[in-house]
């Protein structure tokens, strides 16, 4: 595919599908962003395009509307943060009509952006027509395209896909660092090769475990999907999180590992309450002796500390989920002592996005090599998939 540097923007407008689906909560005068990370990752790109004369249209999604226009999901107050971080005002256009009048209007450097495209339900229709009459209604607005919204990218819609088929098309800076960093992962990776998971369910990451399990050294587990492997090895779990449509399923995946010598580690021990709840009590029992009626919520500090051995040797380390409730105090200890042993190991360090870049920004951990943009689209890559936004791109005009 070509590169941004290939585009030739200047005093052109240039349609720019970031990812700006930023949380909000309340502010004094209406809602504000409660964490501008994913608006902070979309500023390289865009200062870059005003830098050579680019008239920009910033297309986003924010949330998910049901079908129409909702005021808790404009993109308002996120274009009044981007603006702030770019120094310049970014008018929002109500609809395609008034961003193509507006787009006609824009000096070299201006920035405007379209109103939530997930507002239009064609943005995200099955029906590969009705999102190509939206996408050719957007290739009105512009004379090029650009993608930079990774968390995206895994996604076939209109203003990700479909566009790139109809204007000269290039992936901005952050999707290009994204697949250079998750193209080494798969292509050449140093070893040993570490991959941490955590999060809630297994079912989440049937597909990825299967291919890692093709490539790395270790694979560490925790976070809610380890009960169902502490289940498969045919533990009690009390009330944790279990899937227990999935325990074959895990089972295979642990006797694949000990085929192909892959160090599959689970916990050990876990931190248990009788409550999904801060406040109760806890108690710190051998992974083995979940007793009945509690459950499991993080890991525990002989399992951090075993994770943090096979972390430390590591020359390449992934980390995708959470190893606990990370958001309740008493069961954040594993993910954020994993999360600093991760970031201080020497080797190339990765945060698949998701949860796990969410609680890096709660705990304010850095020092990572690559923090990923996109949780979904991470992890597909890793699967080894052809993601449609990057495949648009390589066969766009």
């Amino acid at each position: 595919m070509r590169s941004l540097a290939d585009l030739d923007v200047t005093g052109r407008v240039v349609l720019l599908r970031s990812d700006l689906n930023a949380p909000l909560h309340d502010g004094v005068d209406g809602s504000e962003v409660a964490d501008d990370t994913r608006i902070r990752a979309s500023v390289e790109t865009i200062q870059s395009l005003r830098a050579r004369g680019a008239r920009i249209v910033v297309i986003s999604h924010l949330g998910r509307p049901k079908g129409g226009p909702e005021a808790k999901y404009s993109l308002t107050p996120v274009a009044l943060r981007l603006g702030e971080l770019l120094g310049t005002n970014v008018p929002v256009a109500v609809d395609i009509s008034e961003a193509r009048t507006m787009a006609s209007r824009l000096s070299n450097g201006d920035v405007i952006c379209l109103e939530n495209i997930r507002f239009d339900p064609r943005e995200t229709s099955k029906d590969a027509a009705v999102r190509q009459e939206l996408a050719a209604e957007l290739a009105t607005v512009g004379e090029l395209f650009v993608s930079d919204g990774f968390g995206v990218v895994h996604r076939e819609q209109a203003s990700v896909s479909d566009i790139a088929k109809l204007l000269p098309s290039a992936p901005g800076l952050l999707v290009q660092a994204e697949v250079d960093v998750f193209s080494r992962l798969l292509q050449s990776p140093e070893r040993p090769y570490v991959v941490v998971l955590g999060g809630s369910k297994v079912s989440d990451k049937l597909a990825v475990i299967g291919k890692l399990l093709e490539h790395v050294d270790h694979l560490l587990i925790g976070g809610g999907m380890a009960f169902t492997f502490l289940a498969a090895q045919g533990h009690e779990v009390g009330s944790s999180l279990l899937e227990a449509d999935q325990i074959e399923t895990v089972r295979g995946f642990l006797a694949t590992a000990k085929e192909r010598g892959v160090d599959l580690r689970l916990p050990v021990d876990v931190v248990v309450s009788e409550r999904f709840a801060g406040g109760g009590e806890t108690q710190v029992v051998s992974a083995d002796a979940i007793p009945s009626g509690w459950m499991g919520l993080d890991i525990g500090p002989a399992t951090i500390a075993d994770f943090e051995s096979v972390i430390a040797q590591a020359r390449t380390v992934v980390w995708n989920g959470p190893m606990g409730v990370f958001e309740i105090a008493e069961f954040a200890r594993g993910t954020r002592c994993v999360g600093e042993a991760i970031a201080a190991s020497p080797g190339m360090s990765v945060v698949g996005g998701g949860d796990s870049a969410a609680a890096v920004a709660v705990f304010g951990i850095e020092g990572f090599s690559h923090v990923s943009t996109g949780g979904g689209a991470s992890l597909e890559f890793l699967e080894g998939k052809a993601l449609p936004g990057l495949v648009a791109l390589e066969n766009s005009l």
